[in-house]
Order: C-alpha cells, then structure tokens, then sequence
C-alpha cells in the first residue's frame, strides 16, 4: 500500500551523518562498522532502496540546524550564530537539489506537483526502482532563519513547512524540555507563515506554545510525529485537549516510533525495546486513542522520525528498515481496522491535509 511518512531528517544524516542515502541500509551499517561518533552507528533503518522497498513514495523531509544557545549536545544544534546554522540548511538544500539531479528525489510544493506525484506512485505497473522518492520541504526549529526576510527566500526554493521549536530553547520558540512559548520574533513568525499559506507544525511546542499557536496561527496546523500523553506521560506527548483542539483544527497526527515515545518509563540511549516490548504494534495503541477521542480514523497517520539520530537500538523490537512499515497493515486489520482505514493512515489522511491546504 502507497505509504506517505510525514517526518523523516534525511539531509541531516546526509549531510551531518556522511550517509549516502542511494546505498542499501545493509551497505550504510557495514560503511559504519566501528565508528563510534554518534550512538546509531551501523544500526541506520532509513535509505533510498529501503523507502522504495516500503512503498514510501512520500515523506515529509527536514532541514535541521540550531543555533547553539548552550545546547549543543542537541540534535541538529552546536552552530554559534544564525547565520552558521542557515549555511548549513542550506547545505542540506544543496543536497536534496542534487539528488534532484539525479532523479532520486522530486521537489513536491504545491497541488499540480503533488497530484502528478501520487499518480505515478499508485500505478503499479510501474517499478518503483524508477521512481523519484517526493519530498516536502520543511524546517525543524527555525533558529536558522537569520530574519523574516529569510523565511521569503526559504519559501521560494520550496520550504512549506515549519516547527518554530525543537528542543529546549529557540529564537523563535521554546520547545520540548522547557516551558516558555513563543518570543515576540516568533509570533511575528506565525503572520508571516499565515500570510504564505505555510502549514504550521505543531510538533515540539511546549503547552504554553502549543496554546499560543492555535490562537494565533490561522492556517493550516498538523503534527507531524507526535504521541499520546495519556500513554506516555511527557511534555513531548500531546494531551487529550491538544488533540482534540488539532481535531477541531482538522489536523493529522503522525505517529511516531522512537521507541520512549511510544511505551513509558523507556529511557533514551539506555533502555532496550525488546526488553519493554515495543513493537511496531504499539503505535496502533496511540492510533487506538486518537481514534476514540475523534470518533474516526481521520486524524492519524505515520510521521515515523526512524532516522531522527537513532537506529535500531531505539526502534520497534521487530523493525529492521523503515520497510518494515508496511507490516501495519496486517497489524492494524487484526486490530479491527478496516480497509479505509488503514487507507487513511498509510496515505489518504496526509494527502486530504494537503489537498485543502493547497487547494
């Protein structure tokens, strides 16, 4: 089934992680065997065969680069200025444009793209060893927009999406770990996001932020790999209010399988998954109460963040590349879902988001 992820940071693993996406997983983990600079050395899931092999013919794709504030051990973080961290988004650009270049990627930023994207996907008389994996651009923290002006010149080479925080402090807004919202820059931010029909995502806001967004962000609002407080009590969960206010906001909610997210008590770089049993089946608890609180399928789907700086020693138990994916679906019908609604989550939900955003 065509499957759409809405939260994957390629570029940040290209770029920062020396990854060449083009090669198998197998290839990438063998390349790393020994290295010892980041913790998911030789246990990446995510690479261009393994999406294609997953039927992943559309993900949400990230820029990722923060301004230091004394957080530099943090994901995409340790630039001293603004200025550093947007040099280094727009290495990343460069490097999504160049596999552009070499048809391994498409650019997907408005609805005739999109539309044409999804057509060549579902025709599956085609091989998907010739199709280009279709990306949507969007930043995670905006630390790295220098100023307003930067956020034009990001929209014109395809930025459509922005999470104003990441974790702990930002220019713009406070995230996950801190309780602040948003600085008067970033409010000034959400107008001009509002202004270029940008979708605003919710993901990472603290509860203060989260409230100050939806009262003034009117445009389009998901989250694009979040959780259910209600089954992991964290601030980096999404309370039953929250959901409910994204469900009135017509929001999608894309869940996500770093392993602490997804069962209590799990501790990042420490706990083992198999020891808590987490598999790929626990997200379908969270999908199970997102679905309860809306009363449909409507509003679930999968933002997986697989390459978000862990490997397998923090993914599903049962989960050796993000192909595995597809395996929700046999999970999700023994869970009584039916066919439309497995639909929805893999692919329908997403791209009725878009339809009306970009309408």
């Amino acid at each position: 089934m065509f499957l759409i992820d809405a939260h994957l940071d390629i570029s940040t693993n290209a770029i920062e992680w020396n990854r060449d996406y083009r090669m198998s997983v197998y290839d990438i983990r063998k390349s790393e065997k020994g290295m010892t600079d980041k913790i998911d050395r030789g246990k990446g899931t995510v690479s261009f065969p393994e999406l294609r092999k997953g039927n992943i013919g559309l993900v949400v794709a990230t820029q990722l680069a923060r301004f230091n504030q004394n957080n530099g051990n943090l994901p995409g973080a340790g630039w001293n200025s603004p200025h550093q961290a947007w040099a280094m988004s727009q290495a990343q650009i460069a490097w999504y444009q160049a596999m552009e270049m070499e048809g391994e990627m498409i650019q997907i930023n408005n609805l005739p793209t999109l539309e044409n994207h999804v057509n060549l996907w579902m025709d599956e008389a085609k091989d998907n060893a010739g199709k280009p994996i279709g990306y949507i651009l969007s930043l995670e923290g905006a630390d790295s927009l220098i100023n307003l002006s930067y956020l034009e010149k990001a929209y014109q080479y395809g930025l459509r999406i922005i999470g104003p925080a990441h974790y702990s402090t930002g220019r713009y807004a406070s995230g996950t770990g801190t309780t602040d919202g948003f600085t008067s820059l970033g409010k000034d931010l959400l107008k001009e996001m509002d202004a270029l029909n940008m979708i605003l995502d919710a993901t990472h806001l603290t509860d203060k932020g989260f409230s100050e967004a939806m009262d003034l962000f009117q445009g389009p609002v998901w989250a694009s790999h979040h959780n259910c407080r209600a089954l992991v009590p964290h601030q980096r969960q999404l309370s039953d209010e929250q959901i409910k206010i994204l469900i009135d906001r017509k929001a999608v909610i894309g869940g996500c399988f770093d392993a602490w997210m997804m069962k209590p008590n799990f501790t990042q770089r420490v706990s083992i998954p198999a020891e808590f049993g987490i598999k790929i089946e626990t997200i379908i608890d969270h999908y199970d109460h997102i679905c309860q609180i809306a009363g449909n399928s409507l509003h679930c789907a999968i933002g997986s963040d697989l390459d978000g700086t862990y490997g397998t020693e923090q993914s599903p138990s049962d989960m050796d590349t993000i192909a595995d994916l597809q395996n929700l679906k046999g999970l999700l019908s023994k869970r009584g879902y039916s066919q439309d609604d497995i639909e929805n989550i893999f692919h329908k939900n997403w791209l009725r988001f878009l339809r009306n955003a970009w309408a």
